[in-house]
């Protein structure tokens, strides 16, 4: 149950199927690689902390794990979790969560506590992603259209919204049309070319536009400077007693989404590729990443669920795709760092903005509120409110509460027709 899926497939690699996992990873890597970039942004942290995220979690999750074709690294569902640590306890209190976070995952999987998944309710995992969407979707708007809001506006929606609306004023026609434009060639390009990398030559392109028409719009690295070239040094954090006891309660929330978004991930891939992951390793290969990550001063990582549907579309079939789509981003930066400093922030948040809406899963929300048990609903409709306009904590904990209490009440209460035996 432990064995990583990388020494099973191993052994019956061929020339050809070694190629296709690194044609796949090569493509994998050019949609992780400006997501990466722009969800350290969106989450608080230095943009490079994304690639180091996309590198090491990567390669030791495909090494590790119990998924033929996972894809980890820095997911949009830790967004909302690592910029209020972040805001609160400051960096050094993200990396050491992560690392909290990772050695609850470890022993979780030692334990075989991969099966769990299964406990929490679908209405409060559906509930909490679309509202992560929605606050994502919020946190980008402002440089999607070039609003200036004023410094030191808080990241809840119940500030920010007024806060929005207050600087519509400032609003900068350039960077509007540059997020506009990203959005619309995202989309068509996914659907003129399905396998195609799409999201990288949206980005490139829009900021290849605004730095040849020298246009007023804000550029990463006039925000936030140069991208090292290099992987940082392994640096293990600072700890006291009460450090660790302060941060428990983020480390277990982090902890809960890895494990969470890592084996819904592995559950939609073993559907694209008729196989069967192994949970506890899937589990563990978290635990572990998000260990390395932190040592290396990186973010939360999980299993992404848009890039491992990328790998299995681009002929990915063995973790050695997860591995070359690791080392092909390592490359890049080593080669092209300074390059990212081009890079547009109106394109980076257009393209989050397509990651909260696909996140989101729009298909489904008819089926959401009309099938289903009304309590369902109302369940999936409270986790959202809450996660949007409370905190993730709180959102994840009544939602689970709540719906494991339905649970077993449904199994208490007798169905309508049942009658008792004659005694």
């Amino acid at each position: 149950m432990l064995t990583p899926k990388l020494l099973t497939t191993l052994p019956q690699s061929t020339p050809r199927s070694v190629l296709a996992d690194l044609v796949a990873g090569i493509t994998v890597a050019m949609v992780a690689l400006p997501l990466s970039l722009a969800i350290a942004i969106a989450s608080g942290a230095p943009p490079a902390t994304g690639l180091v995220t996309a590198i090491v979690a990567g390669v030791l999750i495909s090494a590790l794990g119990g998924s033929r074709v996972q894809i980890g690294g820095p997911t949009g569902a830790f967004i909302v979790v690592v910029h209020g640590v972040i805001a609160e306890h400051g960096f050094d209190g993200l990396v050491l969560s992560t690392l909290m976070a990772g050695v609850i995952l470890v022993i979780a999987g030692l334990l075989r506590a991969g099966s769990l998944i299964r406990l929490v309710p679908e209405p409060v995992i559906n509930g909490f992603t679309i509202g992560i969407a929605a606050i994502i979707a919020l946190s980008q708007l402002p440089d999607a259209i070039g609003i200036a809001l004023p410094e030191g506006t808080g990241a809840e929606a119940l500030e920010r919204l007024p806060a929005i609306w207050d600087a519509r004023g400032t609003l900068n026609p350039a960077s509007l049309a540059t997020g506009a434009a990203t959005i619309l060639a995202i989309v068509a390009l996914r659907r003129a070319f399905p396998r195609f990398p799409g999201l990288i030559f949206a980005v490139a392109g829009a900021s290849a536009v605004v730095a040849l028409f020298g246009l007023p719009v804000d550029t990463l690295g006039a925000r936030f400077g140069a991208l090292p070239a290099t992987l940082p040094r392994p640096v293990i954090p600072e700890m006291s007693a009460a450090r660790l006891v302060e941060l428990l309660p983020s480390a277990l929330i982090i902890a809960f989404l890895a494990g969470v978004e890592s084996l819904l991930s592995a559950m939609v891939a073993d559907r694209m590729v008729a196989g069967r992951h192994r949970p506890s390793a899937e589990i563990l290969a978290q635990g572990v990443a998000n260990i390395g990550s932190a040592l290396m001063g990186g973010l939360p990582a999980t299993g992404a669920i848009a890039r491992t549907a990328t790998n299995v579309r681009a002929g990915g079939r063995t973790p050695l795709a997860g591995i070359f789509h690791a080392l092909t981003i390592l490359i890049v930066m080593w080669a092209a760092a300074p390059l990212a400093g081009y890079l547009a922030m109106p394109a980076l948040a257009g393209l989050l903005l397509v990651t909260a809406w696909n996140m989101s899963e729009p298909q489904h929300w008819h089926r959401y509120a009309t099938t289903g048990r009304v309590s369902d609903r109302v369940l999936l409709a409270l986790t959202l409110v809450l996660t949007v306009f409370t905190d993730l904590t709180v959102a994840i904990g009544v939602g689970v509460a709540l719906g494991l209490a339905l649970r077993l009440r449904r199994r208490e209460v007798p169905p309508a027709d049942w009658t008792p035996p004659d005694r």
